[in-house]
């Protein structure tokens, strides 16, 4: 089977379309369609209506990519020189948090927010074992995100004002095929189309309630700000990803590796995140639930996203994020 990925671009500042990346080259849809005398996608598909039909427009996707070398007249564009846009517009985004193992243990440490006392070894113990109960007797902890957070995967991040530690959390997407409630975690995985990359961009000073503790963590002003979520630049169908715990994970700011693990440090897998999430809520087409973020972020290293910072992202297979930081307000 031919190997592709699925994009919203646009070409020279043109209109945005849907697409297919092959190898180092990207189509528009409308383009392959028409080359090949497809009847099956109408002119101006957008990649979620191809989600809202994800079962029944798959096999014609995959002829579609199998007959695209041999087609005539089709108009292939550099992949890495076309604008890339959120692959898809989700009417909900879901992250499962603290889903790590190895980053909830440096967080653990590096905010010393174990029992009093503990510190060390003895407090890296501790946070080991209770992810260790957590998983075995706890369930995924998932939080939403505004739709404005949304960015495509080489847009320029602007860094607000009030916030002083602005950082990152790349993570794997999971995209959803079909509407899905009260899913059991063996039939999860039949709901979930492919995979992409996400950078959960949070603003670490703001999580924390400090007026009322009580209240606990503030998601909408630490994780929900304007492009705080760059999605994509593609979404790969989910049979090409053969094990989604196997991927390896990158993440470098200004040139030093920072994030550097595999999604097989993942607590709570894909199918137990849509058991829960679907257990209260309904999954929809096109929904994505970010997956959680590996160790590396920049708490650890007390290093935070600054004016003029290059970001790169890169999951295995599922291609790369080129972040460039603006401080707001600076007229770049």
């Amino acid at each position: 089977m031919t190997r592709y990925a699925l994009a919203t671009i646009s070409v020279d500042g043109g209109a945005k379309t849907a697409a297919m990346v092959l190898g180092d080259e990207v189509a528009t849809l409308d383009n392959l369609v028409a080359a090949q005398g497809n009847t099956a996608i109408a002119p101006g598909t957008t990649l979620m209506a191809l989600l809202e039909d994800w079962d029944g427009l798959l096999p014609v996707l995959d002829a579609i990519a199998a007959g695209a070398e041999a087609a005539n007249g089709i108009d292939w564009h550099a992949a890495d020189a076309v604008h890339y846009h959120p692959p898809v517009e989700p009417r909900q985004i879901f992250c499962t948090g603290a889903n790590y193992r190895t980053h909830v243990v440096h967080l653990t440490i590096d905010t010393n927010s174990g029992p009093e006392g503990l510190e060390g070894d003895e407090l890296r113990k501790w946070a080991e074992k209770m992810m260790d109960d957590r998983l075995a007797n706890g369930d995924p902890y998932v939080f939403t995100k505004p739709l404005c957070t949304l960015a495509g995967a080489n847009d320029t991040l602007v860094l607000p004002k009030v916030t002083t530690k602005p950082d990152w959390e790349l993570e794997l997407a999971v995209v959803i095929g079909k509407e899905a409630y009260q899913v059991s975690v063996e039939d999860a995985m039949d709901y979930v189309a492919g995979y992409a990359m996400v950078n959960d961009v949070s603003a670490r000073d703001l999580i924390p309630r400090t007026d009322y503790k009580l209240l606990g963590s503030d998601w909408l002003r630490g994780k929900g700000m304007a492009g705080f979520l760059p999605f994509g630049p593609y979404i790969v169908p989910a049979s090409f990803i053969p094990d989604p715990y196997d991927l390896g994970i990158r993440l470098s700011v200004e040139g030093k590796l920072m994030q550097n693990e595999t999604t097989g440090d993942m607590m709570f897998d894909i199918a137990r995140q849509i058991e829960y999430i679907t257990r209260y809520a309904k999954l929809l087409p096109g929904d994505i639930i970010c997956t959680g973020s590996p160790a590396g972020n920049g708490t650890h290293y007390n290093r935070f996203l600054r004016d003029g910072d290059l970001m790169v992202g890169e999951i295995d297979g599922l291609g790369a994020q080129r972040i460039r930081c603006v401080a707001e307000g600076s007229g770049a």
